[in-house]
């Protein structure tokens, strides 16, 4: 088996160089890296990746927490994200939190305990004040969620935004009675900034909004098929439904349809994200750039773990656009 010193021996370099090439060095030059990558493909020499991490302090791993693996809208902002880390040589740590404030906490400790080299939070349960304190254990960046009080880079879409889009939409369509139901929790920052937008566009449209046409914590198709019974109970049963997920609203679709209702004529439906599922029942839904998400948030980790920056606070705002199919 080829030795280090066997490759600076077939290079023609000294040891030392050959060690500052394996471990990316800088201020070596072009023409010595080629001679020592050439002479390792030649000797096929693999360098001890755990002798590289004790060296560089680093572990090549990246922990990224998401509220529900299930969600497609987050399985593509990961799969986006493991892309890019995969060709920087890092690997993915995915911690599941199910919106869970303990469960959040006690998976933070793992930065603490420099098990990984940063963290990139896809939702978060706990205030950014008990949040902060791990920063200075190692970089974090925020993706899909925000808090403006945060010293951490951040790349999100403006829900208010969102929330606005969607209801403008069925209004435009001629609805006066529109329900919102959100899939975050009632008090995330995602889910009161969707809903601030939804009321906006209500009030412009001087609709008074009744307290049943706002639903909270809906996830999933079941969650669906239930908003669908909880909606139509409702003495005057409302024209127009915006969820907050794709999901939720494949559910409320196929539980209205099997009450005999027809969609859109009956009960038109917006859903959010623009999931694969979206496209297949002709769902009309508010479209989240996922994975233009993962892959501009891990960047931004890249850079806080290349420069050692972990004060940044540069943030990325993305931009929804809304896809009109057959349900609205």
């Amino acid at each position: 088996m080829a030795t280090i010193s066997d490759v600076a021996k077939k290079a023609g370099l000294s040891r030392a160089t050959v060690s500052r090439v394996i471990n990316e060095h800088p201020y070596v030059t072009e023409k010595k890296k080629q001679l020592v990558k050439q002479a390792m493909r030649e000797l096929q020499y693999v360098p001890n990746s755990s002798a590289q991490k004790l060296r560089t302090q680093r572990t090549e791993t990246i922990a990224v927490y998401v509220p529900r693996l299930t969600n497609p809208f987050f399985s593509h902002v990961v799969e986006k994200m493991e892309e890019v880390a995969a060709k920087q040589g890092f690997q993915l740590l995915l911690c599941q939190t199910r919106y869970n404030k303990q469960q959040e906490l006690n998976y933070l400790r793992i930065l603490r305990g420099k098990q990984i080299d940063g963290l990139i939070l896809t939702s978060m349960e706990n205030p950014w004040s008990e949040v902060e304190p791990y920063l200075a254990q190692g970089p974090i960046v925020l993706c899909n969620e925000y808090d403006y009080d945060a010293t951490v880079p951040m790349v999100h879409l403006d829900q208010i935004k969102g929330g606005y889009i969607g209801t403008k939409h069925l209004i435009e369509k001629g609805h006066r009675s529109i329900v919102y139901c959100s899939s975050e929790p009632g008090k995330s920052r995602v889910s009161t900034d969707r809903q601030r937008g939804y009321i906006q566009a209500m009030n412009e449209a001087g609709i008074a909004i009744r307290p049943e046409w706002i639903c909270t914590d809906q996830f999933t198709i079941e969650g669906g098929k239930r908003l669908f019974y909880q909606i139509n109970q409702q003495t005057d049963r409302p024209t127009a439904v915006f969820t907050g997920s794709d999901e939720v609203a494949a559910g409320l679709i196929h539980e209205a349809r099997k009450n005999g209702l027809r969609v859109p004529e009956d009960l038109a439906v917006i859903g959010f994200d623009d999931q694969p599922l979206a496209e297949l029942i002709g769902l009309t839904t508010v479209k989240q750039p996922s994975q233009q998400l993962g892959e501009t948030a891990m960047h931004l980790m890249f850079d806080m773990i290349r420069q050692k920056n972990r004060k940044s606070a540069k943030r990325i705002e993305l931009e929804f656009e809304l896809i009109i199919r057959r349900s609205t």
